[in-house]
């Protein structure tokens, strides 16, 4: 199946802190076809480093460029949606679209500010998941879908899920986070730290005005290494490295020798290829400051569900995740049974740590498809 993305302009758009983007396009793809009455939409929200592309074969995004690898050609999600996958689009229309401070053509870091003729770099605001949300309800206005059939995310995605829920509890029926939480960790806060430090800290950052240059890529190779050993587990890892030919690269002084390291030398050397580092800094940002009922605007998280009773929700938790423990996901179902909101919650289990949502369709598409289906 080849697709294209497709662009929407939404003009000017303030962030729930008040700085304002004076143009803003939204990169999004669709798949299946709206029904008359409007009523079949599925939006899935990509994960930290994912992009519109959820499903089919898209050889280039115009103005992406480079960053388009052959590893993005491939939808992220083939594997679930599609005619008689999990997500079916004989059944369903399904929308995925590029988060805001992105790098795969929705309006970030990368895109040239239309004040001054120049890439934005540090100028860019820091976005939190509601503005994400908030763009997106944009689309599905333009599309003209008052009420989704329902909303899936994986990891972040899943924290997406949360915010359309609760911010807009009118405008979706059925809930499926997947692997995710309602609030951040402090491992998390650890990890994310790390992470934008690594890239924060490199010569090569420039306080986030790197452009045209190549930026910082050691930093941002690091700060994906960092970040992959929480997405796979240690069995998988182990796994993958047992065929992984060792570089025995020299870095400062350090020469790679081990199948572990070469792995994850190479995962990070690869991500810097096709991700902004800037990108990466606003989506690890929306993700490290995520405060739910902050930002949606109640007391607390619990006071929000309520807003939810009249949705259904399918949880989803995989029994190796190391990213998002099982505990975020068993709190979550205990919330929402606190809350009087319809829950079910189902356990994956995988040797695959958190990724499994993204490679293994056939442990999720039953669960999937009685979700959507209604129950």
């Amino acid at each position: 199946m080849i697709v294209e993305t497709k662009f929407l302009d939404i003009g000017p758009f303030t962030t729930i802190k008040g700085k304002t983007i004076p143009q803003v396009t939204l990169a999004y793809e669709t798949y299946g076809t709206l029904s008359p009455a409007k009523d079949n939409a599925v939006l899935v929200f990509h994960a930290l480093s994912g992009s519109q592309h959820a499903a089919g074969f898209n050889p280039a995004v115009p103005g992406v460029g480079d960053r388009w690898t052959d590893e993005m050609q491939e939808g992220w999600w083939d594997g679930f949606i599609g005619p008689g996958k999990a997500v079916d689009t004989d059944r369903y229309f399904v929308i995925c679209v590029n988060y805001l401070g992105g790098c795969y053509g929705t309006t970030g870091p990368a895109s040239v500010d239309p004040t001054t003729g120049r890439p934005y770099g540090s100028s860019f605001p820091h976005v939190t998941m509601t503005d994400v949300v908030d763009t997106q309800m944009r689309l599905l206005d333009h599309l003209g879908i008052d009420r989704l059939h329902a909303c899936v995310g994986g990891s972040i995605g899943g924290m997406m899920c949360a915010v359309l829920a609760t911010k807009y509890p009118e405008r979706v029926e059925v809930v499926i986070p997947v692997a995710a939480g309602f609030e951040v960790t402090s491992l998390q806060v650890l990890h994310n730290f790390e992470q934008m430090f690594a890239i924060v800290t490199d010569p090569e950052f420039k306080g986030g005005d790197y452009y045209p240059g190549p930026g910082p890529e050691l930093g941002l190779a690091l700060a994906r290494m960092i970040g992959h050993k929480t997405f796979v587990s240690l069995t998988t890892l182990k796994e993958r490295a047992r065929d992984e030919i060792v570089q025995f690269e020299d870095i400062g002084g350090y020469r790679v020798g081990h199948p572990l390291e070469s792995y994850m030398l190479h995962q990070g050397q690869k991500f810097v290829k096709r991700f902004d580092a800037n990108s990466y800094l606003r989506i690890m940002n929306m993700w490290q400051h995520f405060d739910l009922a902050g930002e949606v605007g109640a007391d607390s998280v619990d006071q929000l569900l309520t807003r939810c009773r009249n949705q259904r929700w399918q949880v989803l938790t995989i029994d190796s995740d190391v990213c998002y423990y099982p505990e975020e996901q068993a709190d979550m179902v205990a919330r929402l049974k606190r809350a009087g909101v319809p829950v079910r919650w189902h356990t994956v289990h995988s040797e695959k740590g958190h990724d499994s949502f993204l490679i293994e369709p056939h442990l999720y598409t039953a669960i999937l498809r009685e979700a959507l289906a209604g129950w």
